[in-house]
C-alpha cells in the first residue's frame, strides 16, 4: 500500500479533492495533515494542493514557505520522497527553493479558470511514468500561474530535462494561443534535478472522473500506486 500525505495550509482548498481522487486509485491510502503538525515519516509521497495559502497576501506561497510543514517537505524531498505540488502547491514549492523558477501574475493580469491541454515532456518522475508525449486535458484556476526564470536557470531546466509539461493546442503543438498565463516557453510544470519533486499549474485532482469532464488527471495520479519512499533518485534519474 502506497501512503500519501496531503498537506493543508491556512487557505488551502483542494486537499479534499485530492483525497477523493486518490481514493479512486487502488493501492493508495491518503491522509490529510495540518501543516503545523506535518510528519511525513512512514509516507511514500506528499501532495501540496491548491488554494490561497495565507491568503497570498505577500505573493503566492511566500508565507507558506516558512511553515513547519514546508520544512518537513524539504527533509522528505532530500530523502527521495515523491512530492507533487499543484497550482498554489507549485507556487509554494518554488518559493521554498524545492523547484526552479518562480510563479508571477498572469501576463494578462486576469484570473484564469479554464481547461487547457498539456504535453508531458518527461517520464522520469514518479507522476509521469509511461506518459511521455501524451497530451492531457486538465483544468486550471490561477492568477499567478506565469512561470519565469532567469536565462541561465531556464537553459539549465531545458537541458537537464526538468520541464515536466508544456501548454499545447489540441494537436499537441506548442503555440502562443495555447499558453493561458504567458509562462516562459509554455512551461506548465517542472521537476527538481533528481526528479522526485514535481510542480504543475493544472489540477489533476479535478479530472479523475468522466462526470467531472475528463479523466486525464487519474492517469497521472495512478502512478502513485507504485511509488515507494526513498527510491526516486535511483528510479527516475
Amino acid at each position: 500500500m502506497t501512503r500519501v500525505a496531503i498537506l493543508r495550509y491556512p487557505g488551502t482548498w483542494s486537499e479534499r479533492d485530492f483525497a477523493h481522487a486518490l481514493s479512486l486509485v487502488d493501492g493508495v491510502e491518503a491522509e490529510i495533515q495540518w501543516h503545523e503538525d506535518a510528519n511525513l515519516r512512514g509516507f511514500d509521497a506528499a501532495i501540496v494542493p491548491g488554494g490561497f495559502s495565507y491568503g497570498d497576501y505577500l505573493r503566492a506561497g511566500a508565507i507558506a514557505k516558512l511553515s513547519p510543514g514546508t520544512k518537513e517537505l524539504r527533509r522528505f524531498a532530500s530523502e527521495g520522497g515523491a512530492i507533487l505540488g499543484s497550482c498554489n502547491g507549485f507556487q509554494i514549492l518554488c518559493e521554498a527553493g524545492l523547484l526552479p523558477g518562480a510563479l508571477i501574475r498572469n501576463a494578462d493580469l486576469a484570473y484564469r479558470s479554464d481547461w487547457v491541454r498539456i504535453r508531458v515532456e518527461t517520464a522520469e518522475t514518479p507522476f509521469t511514468i509511461g506518459l511521455r508525449g501524451a497530451v492531457l486535458r486538465m483544468p486550471i484556476g490561477n492568477g499567478e500561474g506565469c512561470w519565469v526564470a532567469d536565462p541561465e536557470t531556464h537553459a539549465r531546466v531545458e537541458a537537464d530535462g526538468q520541464v515536466v509539461v508544456r501548454y499545447v493546442d489540441e494537436r499537441g503543438v506548442v503555440t502562443a494561443d495555447a499558453n493561458p498565463n504567458g509562462s516562459l516557453a509554455n512551461i506548465a510544470g517542472v521537476t527538481n534535478e533528481t526528479g522526485n519533486v514535481v510542480g504543475l499549474m493544472p489540477h489533476p485532482e479535478r479530472c479523475v472522473e468522466a462526470l467531472l469532464g475528463g479523466t486525464d488527471g487519474y492517469r497521472m495520479l495512478a502512478n502513485l500506486a507504485g511509488a515507494r519512499h526513498g527510491t526516486a533518485p535511483a528510479l527516475y534519474r
